[in-house]
């Protein structure tokens, strides 16, 4: 007969708990005393602490992050500098991200996801993932527009998505609409990312649902719509990189991708008699927030940890690094802290922009990228 103590998972303590006999799982780990171990507690000391100590330590744990943002890296060691609290990074693509956050949906292993579009976070809202919390900042009212009602994960920038963009030296068509791009002189000219691999795309493809058909026939519309762009010779990239390299190499001459990517092509490209992007906003283009959220099943530590980073991101600090740690990509964002700037490069934030319901779309990502896989890529 034992007797067990759970103690939260802490990744400093990964020897100890190897030593120790500690029996391992994602998320918790459980130490077990037989009655002889019961009789000589004394003899934890080799072994260092014991589980109550350990659990009472007042020593930082570390934050992990999983994020798809271009200057995570840089704000995560500026924070960790500003406050001590050690942060564990993760940085992939919001697809691969978003997939592996599934998969650990019993057992999360992230304590703070940082990605665009708010579908995802309300779908995770609804399986009871996000701790609800609500930062003491006051957000811009395009930014307060983007808060959901339980405050379940935090907008902390804004793109849209998309932004067409178009190699100028090549062609002289200017699409004015999204159905202008089904006219013959955009036949395999177009070329859009993967929703499976590009996070900013499944909201991309929602906003063309909402817009055609709404909440009642939005998705067969949309359905029908991209099932015509690809018999017009629709070409499918893995993200926005890959879109715009197409772009460069003239495999397209169009492409619809995030904003911020696109307003960096302007900006990083070298312009040629061959090659002189330039970018439009079609109506309806569709508001992309960049997102927090923290794992409600975190540890309280980790959980406090990852409200302190939300607030830093959200300080003059932390605006001043989203907006120097990626020139050229991520920080061409449109703030929504009142105060901040937008970067001279980026142009006035599109009149003709929509906002999704993330609560009614969020649950049918899963659904469409599956349609749009077999059927359109």
């Amino acid at each position: 007969m034992g007797i067990n103590f759970d103690v939260q998972r802490h990744p400093r303590m990964n020897a100890l708990n190897a030593a120790c006999g500690w029996i391992s799982n994602p998320r918790r780990q459980v130490f077990t005393l037989g009655a002889t171990a019961l009789l000589s507690v004394g003899s934890l000391a080799a072994c260092g602490s014991s589980p109550a100590s350990a659990a009472g330590s007042t020593e930082p744990v570390p934050l992990v992050v999983y994020s798809a943002q271009g200057y995570d890296s840089v704000m995560t060691k500026a924070f960790q500098k500003a406050t001590g609290i050690p942060v564990k990074l993760d940085d992939d693509s919001t697809g691969p991200l978003l997939a592996k956050v599934a998969a650990e949906s019993n057992n999360p292993q992230w304590g703070l996801l940082w990605v665009d579009g708010d579908t995802a976070f309300a779908s995770l809202d609804k399986q009871g993932q996000l701790l609800d919390y609500a930062p003491p900042i006051t957000l811009t009212s395009v930014g307060q527009s983007l808060v959901p009602a339980d405050h379940s994960y935090i907008p902390v920038s804004t793109t849209v998505m998309a932004a067409v963009i178009y190699n100028a030296a090549k062609v002289s068509a200017v699409p004015q609409s999204y159905q202008d791009l089904l006219g013959s002189q955009y036949k395999g000219k177009v070329g859009m990312n993967d929703p499976s691999q590009s996070g900013p795309t499944f909201p991309f493809i929602a906003g063309l649902m909402d817009q055609f058909g709404g909440q009642t026939t939005g998705v067969s519309a949309g359905e029908s719509y991209l099932t015509k762009l690809k018999a017009n010779g629709l070409q499918v990239f893995p993200t926005n990189g890959d879109t715009l390299h197409a772009l460069e190499t003239g495999a397209i001459d169009y492409g619809m991708i995030q904003s911020s990517a696109a307003t960096g092509e302007l900006i990083k490209a070298a312009k040629s008699a061959t090659f002189d992007p330039k970018v439009v906003y079609l109506p309806n283009s569709t508001l992309l927030p960049g997102v927090i959220g923290i794992d409600k099943k975190a540890p309280a530590a980790e959980r406090s940890e990852a409200e302190r980073f939300v607030q830093y991101v959200l300080s003059a600090a932390g605006q001043a690094i989203m907006q120097t740690g990626d020139p050229s990509g991520d920080s061409l964002y449109w703030p929504v802290v009142p105060g901040v700037a937008a970067l001279p490069a980026l142009p006035t934030f599109p009149a003709n922009s929509q906002k999704l319901d993330p609560y009614f779309w969020g649950p049918l990502e899963g659904q469409a990228n599956a349609w749009f896989d077999s059927n359109i890529k």
